[in-house]
């Protein structure tokens, strides 16, 4: 029987997803800027033999409603928002399994830093952390970084195609294997001629110079990639370990899964070198009426305004121009395309803004899964049968509660009856998710090709 993946689906700020929820009188996520915030989430996740956190970030805020940022500032809709790899030492340190996949946009982070900040991490958390790559969407970021804009989105992945070809060979390539030496008689600590140059001179990049850190467990972070367009697909099925998709039910879900995996297959990795994951909201109680009334307390905290500013600058259209009953029909925009194509190309009828208004359960378009502990494992057995799917991005709602709830009341069941595991396997985050091997990546990857 297939065994599912389950990551907590997070970001170092007050409100993520689920927007407005901060204000319910038990949510504890305003002490986000305390490390003990992070330490208690991390073991509660440990606790329940979840595969990892997932951090998500952006680098920009939320200014296309309305023009302004004000709405996103005034309901928390993430901003403030803080470094996401900050917390990661803190939390690799309190626990010894749990795996860590952190968002990195690759459009303002140079590819030598961001290399070697991954492998100082892969060093500290001992072979466990991942990278979501992301290309971001958000005009505000280019222009906190001194750019009028953001590239095409297209042309985003082209860069993002040379950035990789640049960290792959500064992880798998700068350092042979047996290059450090750690000679403490002859004061030799690495052998020079066993580490080399990484020179690059392409389109968008250029650099020389030695990768600054030796070889850590993993050398290349587990790879997360969340793009669903369709050059999106293309850039996860020849990069991407663990793809992030958002979709509405398993029909599409299954869609999206067939196709990334044949795409995988057609390039030669193989359909099973990707697990895919959906993002999922989950609302349980002990029964399925404790868990309606707990859905309807959290739904008087949520914020319509902060669903709105979010999602529209994740469709890159200002929803506040529209009439509650005007159909959204521009159909191209330089932001999230799999959002808007879920609103206009692919959707079964006319969308308005007052259909986006009406999914908004609770403070999000996405609808969460509510029930008894039994209700919610059905609901997710069905997701990965139907589906096609690998596992679950588990976004919070009211924090640290939605946590510790599916911890105590859902993973036992799931364990019981066989589809989640009851303890964690040995060795690196890689190994842990796909078995066998040493935490390395697979031969059949493009970034093994830069290996001596």
């Amino acid at each position: 029987m297939k065994t599912m993946q389950i990551y907590a689906f997070d970001m170092n700020c007050v409100g993520h997803i689920n927007h407005g929820l901060w204000a319910h009188p038990r949510d504890r996520s305003v002490g986000y800027t305390d490390l003990d915030y992070w330490t208690e989430f991390a073991k509660t996740a440990e606790r329940g033999k979840l595969d990892g956190i997932f951090l998500a970030d952006i680098v920009g805020v939320y200014d296309v409603y309305k023009g302004s940022p004000a709405p996103v500032i005034e309901t928390a809709a993430q901003v403030p928002v803080n470094d996401p790899l900050m917390p990661i030492s803190a939390m690799a340190y309190v626990t010894k399994h749990l795996g860590f996949g952190v968002t990195v946009n690759t459009t303002f982070e140079p590819p030598f830093l961001l290399a070697r900040r991954m492998s100082t991490l892969d060093h500290l958390t001992k072979g466990r952390i991942g990278w979501n790559i992301v290309t971001g969407y958000l005009d505000s970021a280019a222009r906190s970084m001194g750019f009028d804009k953001l590239p095409e989105h297209d042309a985003r992945y082209d860069a993002a195609e040379e950035y990789l070809e640049i960290v792959y060979k500064l992880w798998e390539g700068s350092w042979d294997d047996d290059a450090v030496l750690r000679h403490k008689a002859s004061g030799i600590y690495a052998d020079p001629s066993k580490v080399r140059t990484v020179s690059h001179d392409g389109k968008y990049y250029r650099m020389q110079g030695i990768h600054l850190c030796e070889p850590s467990p993993q050398r290349t972070p587990l790879l997360f990639q969340a793009g669903a367009s369709a050059r999106g697909q293309d850039f996860a099925a020849r990069h991407a370990e663990c793809v992030f998709i958002a979709s509405s039910n398993p029909r599409a879900a299954r869609s999206t899964a067939d196709a990334l995996r044949a795409k995988a297959e057609a390039i030669g990795r193989g359909a099973d070198a990707l697990k895919i994951l959906n993002l999922v909201s989950v609302v349980v109680g002990r029964t399925e009426k404790e868990a309606r009334d707990k859905l309807e307390d959290y739904r008087r905290h949520a914020s319509v305004e902060a669903s709105l500013a979010h999602y529209s600058a994740s469709i890159g259209i200002d929803l506040s121009k529209y009439g509650l009953d005007e159909v959204i029909s521009q159909s191209s925009t330089n932001a999230n395309q799999s959002a808007l194509a879920s609103i206009t190309k692919q959707a079964a009828k006319p969308v308005t803004p007052r259909d986006i208004i009406d999914q908004m359960v609770p403070g999000s378009g996405m609808k969460p899964m509510v029930g008894s502990p039994e209700q919610i494992a059905d609901h997710l057995q069905t997701w990965i049968a139907e589906g096609g799917i690998d596992g679950f991005n588990l976004a919070r709602t009211v924090a640290p509660e939605s946590l510790r709830d599916l911890v105590d009341l859902v993973v036992p069941v799931l364990q019981e009856r066989g589809v989640f595991k009851a303890d964690y396997a040995e060795g690196p985050l890689r190994q842990k998710l796909f078995g066998g091997g040493n935490g390395r990546l697979p031969a059949a990857h493009p970034a093994a090709g830069y290996r001596r």
